[in-house]
């Protein structure tokens, strides 16, 4: 396959990008910073350097077109404020998902959040500071805008709290599940057997549980 992720120098993507490359997939890695395209080819990735805030769709479209799946698993980071939120969690997920249907790229995996449901109406969850109630919500506008796009086949992964423990390879991966935490190890192995098995329209929760990645996924709609 080819593969293109969004914000390819993070911690889960670059754990997707070393399980695609050791397979001998093809994988393209967005990322900002010159400085890590070094860390990119150490994984086998081919890195882009693209600020997905400055460029335009046109742009990224020559990027992925040919892609067999888009991956958007870019974010504004610790220590950003509430616009980038915006600009990069919303605006830079939308603007993916413009290249690829101007590409003719069909299969669209979002990492989201677990926790967006509680912005939706306006809401804003209780103890979350300005900046966190930001993130939630460009997450989930960025989820509507893409799920209303009949031309995407999109699966919105929305992981519990990442952890760096060693992966378990078990799962619990659902819609309305509770809280927890998960491995980037797992969540890695999640995006990977749904690039394998594509959904379309499916939203899930993702945390640590008790069943194998591969049965997990197959059991999503």
């Amino acid at each position: 396959m080819r593969i293109v992720i969004a914000g390819a120098h993070g911690q889960v993507a670059r754990r997707l990008g070393r399980l695609l490359s050791a397979r001998g997939d093809t994988v393209l890695g967005i990322v900002r910073n010159p400085d890590h395209r070094a860390d990119l080819e150490g994984d086998g990735v081919r890195p882009v350097v693209l600020d997905l805030e400055q460029v335009s769709a046109d742009e990224v479209a020559e990027v992925v077109r040919g892609a067999d799946a888009v991956v958007f698993a870019a974010g504004a980071g610790p220590g950003s404020g509430a616009p980038r939120k915006d600009t990069v969690d919303r605006g830079a997920a939308v603007l993916l998902a413009d290249a690829a249907e101007q590409a003719g790229v069909r299969t669209y995996l979002l990492v989201s959040s677990m926790g967006v449901d509680r912005v939706a109406g306006g809401g804003t969850p209780a103890g979350a500071d300005e900046v966190f109630t930001a993130y939630l919500r460009a997450k989930l506008a960025a989820e509507a805008d893409l799920l209303a796009r009949p031309a995407l086949a999109v699966t919105v992964v929305r992981p519990g709290g990442l952890t760096d423990d060693p992966g378990t390879g078990r799962v619990r991966l659902g819609h309305g599940i509770d809280a927890g935490q998960v491995p980037r190890d797992d969540v890695a192995a999640v995006l990977l057997a749904l690039l394998d098995a594509p959904r379309d329209g499916a939203v899930v929760e993702l945390v640590g549980g008790d069943t194998p990645v591969a049965e997990a996924v197959a059991a999503t709609p």
